[in-house]
């Protein structure tokens, strides 16, 4: 009898080496890109405040410098919270902020089983190769009962500069090159918190526009978030100036506001999920639910709190 095939492998989309190496250009001034992801993170706190439980043990994963993990430092909710970000320099800039903060992948978590009665993860999920392995992961340092709260980019993010990019390479080059990363839409991250094993998945989304002089602001924004593309070796090619000048153009053209100011919109796909227990309520019947995923987070918060 012939054996099953192992199971193949995910791609290798990213290149997590160039990734850390980016992080870790980016982290001495971070602070100064860190706009979205200080907005995402007091959105995660929200959300988390919603709940009526506190926490014993709290776990920042892809943290960069500590976003979730200051806004709740000497809080009442988390009584520990400990950071994880693979670039180095990113965990030495959150050590100097008094976080306990240590470096790990998210591709690789080194914790041990039931470690944690939650994790958040605030814009850093998106650069994983394996993203069903990476939510298996986080299911399995949590503890029965306990919380997931995520956020990354979504497939509406920077359409604007997808579409003016894609235009003007066709339009010069008569072809295209990866040069954004994509990304998951929201009923991918539906089906992947399920595929995950997690208990009362909930998944919403919202769209933040940023508005810039021009499309050269943004590319600079990107860079200094460390959020430039970091495609594995081999796929990605260098962009020629006369397309990078050409998508100037376009996106002037299109994207512009009556100042002359062109948007620029990032699609946030949240992500909230519990650790199976027996105490916990069962789910609805697909397609019958219709509350927010705060009002979903703030129920079984008190569901747990009265156990």
């Amino acid at each position: 009898m012939t054996p099953p095939a192992a199971p193949k492998a995910p791609p290798r989309l990213f290149d997590r080496d160039l990734l850390v190496r980016r992080r870790d250009r980016a982290a001495p001034h971070f602070d100064e890109y860190s706009f979205l992801k200080d907005r995402v993170s007091s959105d995660l706190v929200d959300r988390l405040n919603d709940t009526a439980r506190t926490f014993r043990a709290g776990l920042e994963l892809g943290g960069h410098d500590g976003g979730v993990s200051e806004q709740l430092k000497g809080g009442a909710k988390v009584a520990a919270m400990t950071l994880t970000d693979p670039s180095p320099a990113m965990v030495a800039r959150a050590r100097e902020r008094g976080l306990d903060a240590v470096v790990a992948d998210e591709e690789k978590l080194g914790f041990d089983e039931a470690r944690f009665d939650l994790v958040v993860s605030a814009l850093s999920l998106h650069w994983v190769n394996d993203l069903p392995g990476a939510l298996i992961q986080v299911r399995r340092v949590l503890e029965p009962d306990g919380l997931f709260l995520g956020a990354l980019f979504g497939a509406g993010t920077l359409a604007e500069l997808r579409a003016c990019l894609i235009e003007a390479e066709t339009e010069i080059m008569g072809g295209l090159a990866p040069r954004l990363s994509p990304l998951p839409a929201l009923a991918d991250m539906a089906a992947l918190m399920q595929r995950a094993g997690f208990a009362l998945p909930v998944v919403d989304r919202e769209s933040v526009v940023v508005r810039y002089d021009s499309v050269f602001g943004l590319l600079a924004d990107l860079k200094g978030m460390g959020e430039r593309a970091a495609f594995a070796s081999g796929m990605a090619q260098p962009l020629p100036r006369r397309v990078l000048m050409r998508m100037a153009e376009l996106y002037a053209q299109n994207f512009s506001d009556p100042d002359g100011r062109v948007r620029a919109t990032f699609e946030i796909v949240y992500l909230s999920g519990w650790a199976p227990a027996p105490s916990q309520p069962k789910p609805l019947k697909p397609g019958s639910a219709k509350a927010s995923l705060a009002d979903a987070v703030r129920r079984q918060g008190e569901s747990s709190q009265d156990d």
